[in-house]
């Protein structure tokens, strides 16, 4: 871990970096090579980030090798174990890391896609509270997240309930650190399009900047060839301008990964191939995010006021002999600035200031309408339908094994074990036993569990509503 020196003048600047490793085990090519080749980068950074998350990062092995070549910039780590095969999470950072822990989210995917593997892994937040000062505030708590995957297009994702609900956990996670008057920072592959629900909850719900949207309002909502950015009616970007201008972490045309069998081929095989930085790039899109907000709750401790000064995506650069990109993402890396009172934040960085606006910001339930929550209200009720679907179905195929078992073992009773029908009908009965235990399993432990899970957040998302009329019944009383 290193000695633990806080530093006896806190820092102006943090520089600050995000990045989706792709570090699937048995699964993502080329991925020791690839993950070890990030660490030499991020070892050879000028200037070196300062708080660095990491996500897909699951082999403590692969984390190992990126701690070990970043040590002598950033000496305080943590890796973070949940799931069935963990989490996939780390942090990394310049100062101490005085707190850490790991929270899972209540809704988290489902066994059954065991395809898709978000329930294995166990998604959730990995909670790091970062000392870089002496003084009260001085201190960044640090959420580095990997939220569910989406599989079909909102809002017929059959995750979007996932999704929302983890966006809602990490929204009282960062609103919790910023009541304490400290920095937030939360981090990750999100998931999410700027045009989201979650990015609309997350924005709302806890007082904290997307750093890129504070820098460029005007870029893009989603990919080219989603409706929502057909709306706007503007040129499809090249790859380029989705670079610097969108800030594209994912689908690019510059990512190897996202490119034609035919052309990976070509790659493998050592043919140098170059992305014209002009041609059209319609699917790229931003699903990778740095939130900073700096206690827009706690004006006992009004004296850090962090800006945006800069935002870009890094780690673009291929690996230096396989010519693959660093991973199927790129990484978002921002550098943040603190200005004392009375400074120039008054002037046009005050626009950019991460301290929220009292108008929008005075309470967690300010920044949604009535109609929001009505719209969560919606995603619970279709999820709880097809849940208490899903577990009638599989509570009846469990009864429907038992008896398809007993109707086997009397059958080889009938014909005799010593048949070939009877081996047959024995295997049939075991098979079709251990499936229906397994959905009985399903069905009458997880469902259930997942379907208590959303009770909870319903009634959190019904107090907010309540509490949020409730403001707004005073509010028109004062005004009569």
């Amino acid at each position: 871990m290193g000695s633990s020196i806080i530093p006896a003048e806190p820092p102006t600047h943090i520089r600050i970096l995000t990045f989706n490793c792709w570090g699937l085990k048995y699964i993502a090519t080329y991925r020791h090579e690839r993950l070890s080749e990030i660490g030499r980068q991020l070892a050879l950074a000028s200037p070196p980030p300062e708080i660095v998350g990491l996500q897909e990062c699951w082999t403590q092995k692969d984390y190992e090798s990126i701690r070990d070549q970043t040590r002598h910039i950033l000496p305080y780590g943590k890796f973070y174990f949940g799931g069935i095969f963990g989490a996939g999470l780390a942090i990394l950072s310049k100062w101490p890391i005085e707190e850490s822990s790991m929270y899972c989210y209540p809704l988290n995917g489902r066994p059954t896609a065991f395809f898709r593997g978000d329930w294995f892994v166990g998604k959730g937040v990995a909670c790091a509270r970062v000392r870089f000062g002496p003084g009260t505030a001085d201190v960044a708590e640090v959420f580095c997240t990997h939220l569910h995957a989406p599989y079909e297009r909102e809002p017929n994702d059959s995750y979007l309930c996932h999704r929302t609900a983890q966006a809602w956990e990490i929204s009282k996670l960062m609103r919790g650190a910023a009541e304490r008057g400290h920095l937030v920072i939360g981090l990750g592959d999100f998931n999410m399009l700027p045009s989201s629900f979650a990015h609309r909850l997350i924005s709302a719900r806890s007082p904290v900047r997307d750093v890129w949207r504070e820098l460029h309002p005007n870029s893009s909502l989603a990919a080219a060839i989603n409706p929502i950015e057909k709306a706007r009616n503007l040129p499809i970007p090249s790859a380029e301008f989705n670079l610097l201008e969108n800030g594209a972490t994912c689908d690019g045309s510059f990512n190897t990964w996202r490119w034609s069998k035919a052309l990976q081929k070509r790659l493998d095989k050592g043919e140098e191939i170059t992305i014209n930085k002009d041609d059209p790039d319609p699917r790229a899109k931003r699903l990778d995010y740095i939130f900073v907000g700096d206690g827009g709750y706690a004006p006992e401790f009004p004296e850090p006021r962090w800006s945006v000064e800069s935002a870009q995506v890094s780690m673009t650069q291929r690996h230096p002999t396989l010519r693959c990109s660093l991973s199927d993402h790129f990484a978002v890396e921002a550098v943040i600035t603190r200005s004392p009172i009375g400074d120039s934040i008054k002037s046009d960085t005050r626009s950019q200031s991460l301290h929220s606006a009292e108008s929008k910001h005075a309470s967690p339930y300010s920044g949604l309408t009535a109609e929001t929550y009505d719209e969560i209200f919606g995603m619970i009720d279709a999820y709880v339908l097809r849940e208490r679907s899903q577990r009638r179905w599989r509570l009846a195929h469990f009864l429907l094994s038992v008896v398809v078992s007993i109707g086997c073992f009397i059958g080889v009773w009938w014909v005799g074990s010593r048949t070939y029908i009877g081996f047959i009908l024995i295997l049939l009965s075991t098979l079709n036993f251990g499936a229906g235990i397994l959905d009985g399993l399903i069905g009458g432990l997880f469902v259930s569990s997942e379907l208590r899970a959303l009770k909870e957040f319903e009634w959190e998302v019904r107090n907010a509503k309540d509490l949020l009329l409730a403001a707004g019944k005073r509010g028109q009383e004062k005004e009569d």
